[in-house]
């Protein structure tokens, strides 16, 4: 792994909050993903799944950890199974965990090789009446191929019909949606590599330059700093580009005048960071681009203090409409007849602004957590407010990661990025 190691006190600590929310008499099976081939005899490169690395830091495939706090044999309530190493694999394809360096990195002591699964997990079976299938069940997920986890899934209903199953997936997501210290700790790290590669790229942007050169400056910048590259396909949009909301071509020449939005994030140790920030190719705003970027930026910041325990999402997101409201009725871009008749549905503003404000981040971009129920401190949202205009080439949208404290205004983690529009066209013309 290109990261630095983390203490297995983490993952330890991430067990037995997940196991505190078992059944009594039940056990849970967490699978790796699969490797993935593009075609003829590559493969994709490897990303762990996210519950199985969260609960044993095991990053490595076909690993298999398995909970099971009422076994009998007390060295069968943690187990983790990997595939053997041996010479072969670790001259084609390196080395893989020994048992020794397993036990080190997940704090589990039972460590076995995979062809021991079977027999160990039928035997578990019998001790058991339910078992805890890890179905991923995320509002965004959109599934169109079968996992090493579907897989998994069929073979034992069809094998133990008479088992009972309850879903991991509301557990993780309670769990997962607050974070840990050593987590932040991570989430910061991405940030800060992320604030690397944005200042790396200020006095780079000029006009002419492709935004796929600039997407190869910040890997360059992520890559030398342990991450194993961007957290997600990266946005880098120039005019017109940045008022569609996913545009991952990447491929225009950024024009002298207008507007350039990266929506980029490095990934550290599988945790991710998210940042947006919109930059003037020329190297200056006009005063009309200056006037619309301090708008969202005043809506980022207001809709950032409502970060609070006890607050609920789409309570924020209402609050954030009226602060967007006003905003566009001072840019002239919707007028008071606009907010009168509007749609409760569609309200005015999402004309020019149609997404969310808020998701959470961790080791997925939009991580695990829980939406309908109140705000928790240790939950880290991104805060990120736009503005798009087609009809004027125009898309800006700001984007910070802030984590939600006990008491006090929430932190920050992106407070070292350049935001306001005066440093940013200082550094561009440094």
């Amino acid at each position: 792994m290109k990261y630095l190691p983390i203490s297995n006190q983490l993952f330890i600590k991430n067990r037995r909050k997940f196991i505190s929310e078992m059944k009594p008499n039940s056990i849970a099976v967490f699978n790796s993903n699969d490797v993935y081939t593009p075609g003829a005899d590559t493969t994709l490169p490897f990303h762990q799944q996210r519950d199985i690395f969260y609960l044993s830091g095991a990053d490595q495939e076909e690993s298999i950890l398995v909970l099971c706090p009422n076994a009998v044999n007390p060295k069968h309530r943690e187990i983790l199974f990997l595939t053997e190493t041996n010479e072969h694999i670790a001259i084609w394809y390196g080395k893989k965990y020994s048992k020794e360096e397993a036990r080190e990195v997940s704090g589990i002591e039972t460590i076995y090789w995979l062809d021991e699964f079977d027999k160990v997990f039928a035997d578990l079976m019998s001790e058991v009446d339910t078992i805890y299938f890890n179905t991923n069940e995320h509002y965004r997920s959109a599934i169109e191929m079968e996992s090493r986890e579907d897989r998994f899934i069929k073979k034992v209903k069809d094998r133990f019909p008479a088992h009972k199953w309850e879903r991991s997936f509301p557990i993780m997501s309670k769990l997962r949606g607050v974070k840990e210290q050593e987590e932040i700790k991570q989430i910061q790290t991405a940030c800060d590599i992320t604030n690397k590669g944005f200042r790396r790229i200020l006095p780079f942007v000029k006009p002419g330059v492709m935004e796929y050169e600039i997407e190869a400056e910040f890997m360059h910048e992520f890559l030398r700093n342990r991450s194993k590259g961007f957290a997600y396909t990266p946005i880098i949009g120039s005019g017109y580009s940045a008022c569609v909301l996913h545009y991952i071509e990447n491929n225009k020449e950024c024009k002298a005048g207008d507007l350039l939005l990266m929506d980029v994030g490095a990934e550290y140790a599988n945790y991710s960071s998210d940042m947006t920030r919109t930059i003037p190719v020329s190297g200056k705003f006009t005063d009309r681009q200056k006037a619309i970027y301090n708008a969202v930026l005043r809506v980022k910041n207001e809709a950032t203090k409502l970060l609070v325990p006890g607050a609920l999402w789409a309570e924020n997101h209402k609050e954030i409409g009226k602060l967007m409201t006003s905003e566009l009725l001072g840019l002239g871009l919707i007028d008071k007849a606009d907010v009168q008749n509007e749609n409760p549905n569609w309200p005015a503003y999402k004309k020019y602004f149609m997404h969310g404000t808020y998701h959470h981040l961790g080791l997925d971009t939009h991580d695990y957590g829980e939406l309908k129920t109140p705000m928790k401190a240790g939950m880290v949202f991104t805060v990120e407010p736009g503005i798009y205009i087609p009809e004027e080439n125009l898309g800006l949208r700001i984007e910070d990661d802030v984590v939600i404290q006990e008491n006090g205004a929430p932190i920050n983690l992106m407070k070292n990025i350049p935001i306001e529009a005066e440093e940013i066209e200082e550094l561009m013309n440094a």
